[in-house]
C-alpha cells in the first residue's frame, strides 16, 4: 500500500474545505467593495452640496475664510500639494536607497537589527512625531534662517520621516523576495554587485518598489495631525517663487481635523468639509489605481524581458 497516496474518502472532504476557504475569501473581498462604496457613497451625500451650492469658480477660488461664507479651496489644495511633493522628493530616493543597502549590501546581523527597528518606527504614533517636530524641528529650520519654523517644509520633512519605514520596508521585501538564482547567475557571467543590482534585481522587483513608493505617497497623502502641528495652518496661497516652501500652509487633511469640531451639522460649511473629504477619496483612488496599473506594466515587461 502506498502511503505517500491519500486515501480517497478524504478527498470529499478537502474539497468542502477549499470551497469553504474560497467562500469566506469571496465574502471578504465582496465585503471590501461594500464598505468602500458605502464610504464614497456617504462622503457624496454629504458634500454634493457643497458642489451644487456654490459655483466652481468660487469653490475653487484662492480664499479660505468660512466665517463670511468663502470656501475657496485652492490654499488648501496648494498647502496640500507643496508638503506632498516636498515629502516624496525627500522619502522616496533615500527609502530606495536605504532598502537597496539592508536587502543587497548589508551583512545579514545588521539587517536583522535594523529591519525590526525600521519597522516599529511605522508604528510611532503621528501625534507624537507632530509635537517633536513642532518642539525640535521647526524652531531648527527657523534659527536657520525662514522666518518661522512652522512651513511647508517642515510638514516635508515630519512626513518623509514617517512615510520612510513604509517605502524602505515593503522594497526591501520586495527585493528579498528575488530568487537568489537570480544573483547568483548574474555573479557567475562577470558581472559585479551593482551591476547585479541594478540590471538583475531592481528591475526583478519593480513591482514591489511601485508599490512601497505609491504606499508611502497614500501615507504622505492621508497624514493629520502631525502636520496640523508643523505647518502653521495658515489657510492662505503662498507667495509663488523658490521660497513657496518656507511659508506657513494648511493641507485639506488638516482642515477638516481643525474645523469638522466646530460646524454645524448640514450646514455649507459642513458640506464643504465632506467635499473635501471626497476629493481626499477620490486622490487615493487614483494613487491606488496608478500604482495597479504601474504594476501591472512592470510586470508586463519583466515577463517579456525574461522571454526575450
Amino acid at each position: 500500500m502506498d502511503t505517500a497516496q491519500a486515501p480517497p474518502e478524504s478527498l470529499p472532504n478537502r474539497r468542502i474545505g477549499e470551497r469553504i476557504i474560497e467562500g469566506i475569501i469571496l465574502v471578504a473581498g465582496i465585503s471590501t467593495i461594500i464598505i468602500v462604496a458605502l464610504i464614497f457613497l456617504f462622503l457624496l451625500k454629504e458634500g454634493i452640496n457643497a458642489f451644487l451650492d456654490i459655483p466652481l469658480r468660487e469653490l475653487f477660488g484662492d480664499r479660505w475664510y468660512p466665517i463670511d461664507g468663502i470656501y475657496g479651496l485652492m490654499p488648501l489644495l496648494v498647502g496640500t500639494t507643496l508638503v506632498t511633493i516636498g515629502a516624496v522628493i525627500i522619502a522616496v530616493p533615500l527609502g530606495l536607497v536605504a532598502a537597496i543597502y539592508l536587502g543587497e549590501l548589508a551583512p545579514q546581523w545588521l539587517r536583522e537589527i535594523l529591519k525590526p527597528l525600521i519597522e516599529i518606527l511605522a508604528g510611532i504614533p503621528s501625534i507624537v512625531l507632530g509635537f517633536l517636530g513642532w518642539v525640535a524641528l521647526a524652531p531648527l529650520i527657523q534659527n536657520a534662517g525662514a522666518d518661522t519654523g512652522l512651513t511647508a517644509f517642515t510638514g516635508s520633512l515630519l512626513l518623509a520621516y514617517m512615510s520612510l519605514p513604509t517605502i524602505i520596508s515593503i522594497s526591501e521585501d520586495a527585493l528579498y523576495a528575488v530568487p537568489k538564482e537570480y544573483r547568483d547567475g548574474s555573479l557567475a557571467l562577470g558581472a559585479t554587485q551593482w551591476q547585479t543590482t541594478w540590471r538583475v534585481v531592481l528591475p526583478a522587483a519593480r513591482s514591489g518598489l511601485v508599490i512601497a513608493v505609491m504606499l508611502g505617497i497614500g501615507r504622505v497623502i492621508g497624514e493629520t495631525m502631525g502636520v496640523l502641528l508643523v505647518t502653521g495652518n495658515a489657510a492662505n496661497m503662498p507667495p509663488l517663487g523658490p521660497g513657496m516652501l518656507f511659508n506657513p500652509v494648511r493641507t485639506m487633511t488638516a482642515t477638516i481635523a481643525a474645523e469638522m469640531g466646530e460646524v454645524a451639522q448640514g450646514s455649507l460649511h459642513y458640506s464643504v468639509l465632506f467635499g473635501i473629504g471626497l476629493i481626499l477619496f477620490l486622490i487615493t483612488f487614483v494613487v491606488n489605481w496608478l500604482a495597479a496599473r504601474l504594476v501591472g506594466v512592470s510586470g508586463a515587461r519583466t515577463k517579456v524581458g525574461g522571454q526575450v
